[in-house]
C-alpha cells in the first residue's frame, strides 16, 4: 500500500478501498485432506482429546502453556467446559482424519471485526499430531476461512519470546516477525517477553498456493513423508 498525503502535506496511509466489517467466525467444521477442523464440542471430543493431550509424558508441550497438565479426564473436562466454549477464543480441535481421534487445539481470538484482525492462539498439538501433515493442515484450514471465507485483513501469531518451537513453527508456517513486546504478560508467576508475528491479505495468495502445492499427495511418499519443505515453497513463491 502507498502512503499518501493530505491537504497539509501530512502522511496518511492509503485508501483501504472496499472495506468493511467482517463477520465472526462460524461455528462450522472444516474439512481437509489429512484432519478435519471443528468447534470444540467437550461432550463429542473431551475425552478423546484428554487421552491423546496425556501421551506426552514430559510435561514439555506444557511449558509456554497458561495452565498446567491435567490431573485426570475429569478435571481436563471441567477445564474445557470453563474455559474453551465463548466465541472469543472461539476454540477448534483438530480431528485426524484416518482415526477419528481429537489430537489437538487451536483458537481464533482478540476477534476484530471492525478492523479485520484475527489471532490464532493456545495452540496445543498432542505427540499424535506434531509433526504430522495434519499439524500443517489444520493451520491451513483456518488461515483459510480467515482470508478465504470471511475476507479478514490481518493474521497474528504471538508467543513467549523463549519459545523456540513456536517462533521457528511461525516462521515455517509463513508469518512475517514483527516484534518483541517486552513485560508483556505475566503467567505462572513469572514474565513473559511477547514475539509477535503476522501474515497480511496481500501475503496470503502467494503463501495459499505454497499451502496447497505442499499438501498435494505428489508431495508425500508412501510413508506421508514431505519430498519438499513448506518453508521451501513459500519462499518460491513469495519472489
Amino acid at each position: 500500500m502507498s502512503t499518501r498525503t493530505n491537504n497539509l502535506g501530512q502522511a496518511i496511509g492509503a485508501v483501504a478501498d472496499g472495506w468493511s466489517v467482517r463477520s465472526h467466525p462460524p461455528r462450522l467444521p472444516i474439512e481437509g485432506r489429512f484432519c478435519r477442523i471443528e468447534p470444540l464440542n467437550v461432550a463429542e471430543h473431551g475425552s478423546s482429546l484428554y487421552k491423546s493431550l496425556s501421551r506426552d509424558t514430559s510435561g514439555a508441550n506444557w511449558t509456554y502453556l497458561s495452565y498446567e497438565p491435567f490431573a485426570n479426564e475429569k478435571a481436563c473436562l471441567k477445564w474445557l467446559e470453563q474455559n474453551c466454549l465463548e466465541n472469543d477464543p472461539l476454540f477448534h480441535t483438530v480431528i485426524e482424519t484416518s482415526s477419528g481421534k481429537s489430537v489437538g487445539l487451536a483458537s481464533l481470538m482478540r476477534i476484530d471485526v471492525l478492523n479485520g484482525v484475527i489471532e490464532v492462539g493456545n495452540i496445543h498439538y498432542s505427540p499424535l499430531l506434531q509433526r504430522r501433515p495434519a499439524a500443517t493442515e489444520a493451520m491451513f484450514l483456518l488461515m483459510r476461512r480467515v482470508f478465504d471465507e470471511l475476507g479478514y485483513r490481518r493474521y497474528e501469531w504471538k508467543c513467549d519470546s523463549l519459545n523456540g518451537p513456536s517462533r521457528n513453527a511461525a516462521v515455517r508456517l509463513g508469518f512475517r516477525y514483527e516484534g518483541l513486546f517486552r513485560q508483556a504478560l505475566v503467567y505462572k508467576g513469572r514474565n513473559r517477553d511477547t514475539t509477535w508475528f503476522s501474515i497480511i491479505d496481500r501475503e496470503w495468495p502467494s503463501i495459499r498456493a505454497a499451502y496447497e502445492e505442499w499438501l498435494d499427495p505428489s508431495n508425500f511418499d508412501g510413508q506421508q513423508h514431505q519430498k519438499t519443505p513448506l518453508g521451501k515453497l513459500i519462499e518460491a513463491h513469495r519472489y
